[in-house]
């Protein structure tokens, strides 16, 4: 059947005008700010020195410097490179340096970029800037925050910080699929406390969710790197890292339902307690920024978070006894004895005979939740790479993991886990040695 000519023409002037109108709405959705009006910045600005010092302190809340600092390059000029799916992009000069910082930049211009999402010149910026976060951050906090930026020494950075547009791969990189994007999975909001919460349980909240980003790690993403909501934590692979962020409202990966408060509170601030040792992106968090929190917050989050664990252990030990009636594979003698002569040689000295560790130096590794999570990606990376623990106040000279990375095949690494991973009475799953490569490869990308 032949359609007339005038068919056609018809709809190609139907599809001319959904494409304009969805993309009406695209740009309308990502200008909201041209139509809003702005809260009032505070007054004075910016050299009141009490506001000042409540910006610092919110910057280290935030950990903005770490990732606005390149190793080795002047405080907040920018140049970091944060690895994502879709290539790479660099962090921004936030000083007040003139032709790339925020010389040039007002408190509005500020507050646009955190809780919009847009650079003073209008332009999109991409979710590596966690707006999904900052969006909830109250203007009084924004206007604390850009005083203390202000009153930075103006860096340029040794190198010009390349662009998005030519460092993510096409087309990510283009502004129609940033605010495409932006459009899917981002909504400006406000932090709205729960009236029937405590002001200590609303103050770990807005910080968790907000300031704090803890989803941004802990939270699963999706095919295109957006997260499901800034209080999910139920944990997730974070991406090009491929560590593994444990979710904080599992009994089995965190336990923090068990954990008092002030117990959370010890960890976020010396890195480690009774219960857990920070390693890997989490030991970095804790050095460069929790450890630096004023007592009140640390402990205002560990209430929070505790009190979502405690909702989610309902609900959690049937789905652990239905894990148990499926038995799990035994790994073969062989792997057994040569993960237990593995680790006579390399592991036993530090860890102990019974995988109980030395106090104040090396973790136990008997009952600890990380050498039992379903997952073994942390495992694979700390003995491949080795680490070290966040060096605080408490612990400023932490014992650090030697790599095995050239001491090691695929197979020991598989065999001596497996061997941790059942003994002393633990049950989890055997680690194979295609796991182990398909990790190392990963990392070598």
């Amino acid at each position: 059947m032949m359609f007339p000519a005038y068919f056609w023409r018809s709809m190609l002037v139907l599809w001319l005008a959904l494409a304009g109108l969805l993309g009406t709405a695209v740009w309308v959705d990502n200008h909201q700010d041209a139509f809003a009006s702005f809260p009032q910045a505070q007054s004075p600005m910016p050299h009141d020195t009490a506001m000042v010092a409540k910006g610092q302190q919110l910057l280290q809340l935030g950990n903005c410097m770490a990732c606005h600092t390149q190793r080795g390059g002047p405080a907040g000029a920018g140049g970091r490179a944060f690895e994502t799916p879709f290539g790479k992009v660099y962090s921004s000069n936030i000083t007040p340096q003139i032709q790339d910082g925020l010389g040039l930049w007002n408190a509005n211009d500020f507050w646009r970029a955190l809780h919009y999402g847009k650079s003073k010149d209008g332009r999109l910026l991409t979710p590596v800037f966690p707006y999904q976060h900052t969006t909830l951050i109250t203007r009084d906090d924004s206007d604390a925050l850009f005083a203390a930026l202000k009153t930075l020494p103006p860096a340029a950075n040794s190198q010009a910080i390349p662009k998005p547009s030519d460092t993510l791969d096409w087309p990510y990189g283009t502004p129609v699929a940033i605010a495409v994007w932006r459009s899917l999975f981002f909504t400006p909001g406000t932090f709205a406390s729960e009236p029937h919460q405590s002001a200590e349980w609303n103050r770990g909240a807005y910080l968790a969710q907000g300031l704090g980003h803890c989803a941004a790690c802990h939270g699963p993403r999706n095919t295109w790197g957006a997260l499901a909501a800034v209080n999910d934590f139920s944990g997730g692979l974070m991406p090009v890292l491929n560590w593994y962020a444990p979710s904080l409202t599992s009994l089995s990966q965190t336990g923090l339902a068990t954990q008092s408060p002030h117990e959370i509170a010890r960890f976020l601030k010396s890195g480690q307690n009774e219960q857990a040792v920070a390693s890997g992106p989490m030991a970095e968090v804790v050095q460069n920024s929790t450890q630096h929190w004023p007592d009140a917050d640390r402990l205002a989050v560990a209430v929070y978070l505790k009190d979502l664990s405690m909702q989610r252990q309902q609900a959690e030990p049937k789905a652990s006894a239905a894990l148990a009636l499926s038995p799990l594979a035994k790994p073969s003698p062989k792997m057994i004895s040569l993960g237990a002569k593995l680790y006579e040689q390399h592991c036993e000295q530090c860890h102990q005979q019974q995988g109980e560790g030395i106090a104040g130096a090396y973790p136990s590794l008997a009952q600890n939740r990380a050498v039992l999570l379903k997952d073994p990606t942390n495992l694979v990376q700390l003995v491949l790479y080795g680490g070290y623990p966040a060096a605080t106040a408490s612990h400023p000279r932490p014992f650090g993991m030697p790599p095995f990375i050239l001491t090691l095949d695929d197979k020991d690494i598989a065999a001596v886990l497996t061997h941790i991973r059942t003994q002393w009475g633990h049950q989890a799953s055997e680690v194979t040695p295609l796991q182990v490569n398909r990790i190392r490869a990963l990392q070598n990308q």
